[in-house]
């Protein structure tokens, strides 16, 4: 049933797309489906997995914000995919697997977004690092230890989708892009929203070639990837688009992800995870079954970093508050 699905993809692909029949497979065999392609299911198994819905309660880049339209990581999950897809359809590479990729390239977040990830990676003697903790999801922590058993392809994606990652196939490096894009641009978007910034705040020379909104801005750069890309074996922006881009995220880092405004309650929030670490360290038997099984394989601070890595942001608070803060009581 799968033969008209190769059939296009011999048609109408790229001869640098990743095919879906030429995949290098899972670490455990699967019998194959019916009905999808490898890079389909792996989709379907990161959609259907916990790790994917708990993205919903988990920060992007303002804590508990007061409102319900500022993004989440969910939502950042779902405007990567996008960006993608888009990309990717017009490069004639393999929507299945840039989708795969991006809808499972977040999956190893902390709560409290990047700040949650600094103080993980400052406790734990092995470091922490969200892309290599997503690959850890993936291959081993969900469901109950089996892992999702993904395709090499769609691993490797993930692992490698941050800025300086080389992922193998160009699917890979889509979704490396497209994460940039949208971060950048939606993170804007909420800055304004949030009074942290203004639109003319960004500095004119960005603008200019840009444009001054953030579907403007988005559409520029997806494009130049595209123009730039076309019928090669890369993908990248071109030298113009890439300088604007860098000077784009130094702006958002300088002025919104290290700005004191944007970040007044991330102290308390890294002091929470500080106090659950040293507390489930010392109490191992307070840490669920499964990750207390965890301990003789990977060591007590791996298993307590697995536990703390997997809380969404009000679960991590409500956890601090049954543990540390006292109960009003009646006499």
């Amino acid at each position: 049933m799968l033969g008209y699905i190769y059939e296009f993809e011999d048609r109408y692909f790229s001869e640098f797309a990743c095919f879906s029949n030429d995949s290098l497979g899972r670490q455990r065999y699967t019998e194959p489906s019916l009905l999808r392609t490898e890079y389909q299911r792996d989709r379907d198994r990161i959609i259907h997995s916990k790790a994917f819905r708990r993205l919903k309660h988990k920060t992007q880049v303002f804590l508990s914000p007061k409102g319900d339209h500022y993004r989440t990581r969910l939502t950042h999950t779902l405007e990567v995919m996008q960006v993608a897809r888009t990309a990717a359809r017009c490069l004639r590479l393999n929507e299945d697997l840039t989708e795969a990729i991006a809808f499972g390239h977040d999956l190893g977040h902390t709560p409290f977004g990047h700040s949650g990830e600094a103080v993980l990676n400052k406790l734990n003697p092995d470091g922490f690092s969200h892309n290599v903790h997503s690959l850890r999801v993936v291959d081993f922590l969900e469901n109950d230890g089996i892992g999702l058993n993904l395709t090499s392809e769609v691993r490797d994606g993930i692992l490698h989708h941050k800025k300086n990652g080389t992922p193998r196939t160009l699917e890979g490096k889509i979704v490396s892009y497209a994460d940039r894009i949208a971060y950048m641009n939606h993170d804007i978007e909420d800055a304004i929203a949030g009074g942290i910034l203004l639109e003319s705040d960004i500095p004119t020379d960005i603008t200019f070639v840009l444009g001054h909104s953030k579907a403007e801005r988005i559409n520029s750069l997806v494009t130049d990837l595209v123009k730039n890309s076309y019928d090669k074996n890369l993908v990248s922006l071109s030298s113009e688009f890439e300088l604007l881009a860098g000077a784009l995220r130094t702006f958002m880092f300088e002025n919104v992800y290290h700005n004191p405004s944007a970040k007044t309650e991330e102290c308390k929030a890294n002091k929470m995870i500080e106090l659950l670490y040293d507390y489930y360290k010392n109490n191992i038997c307070k840490l669920p079954q499964f990750y207390q099984s965890l301990i003789k394989t990977w060591g007590i601070d791996n298993a307590v970093t697995d536990y703390i890595a997997s809380m969404t942001d009000p679960f991590a608070v409500r956890t601090f508050e049954e543990l540390f803060v006292p109960n009003s009581w009646n006499l």
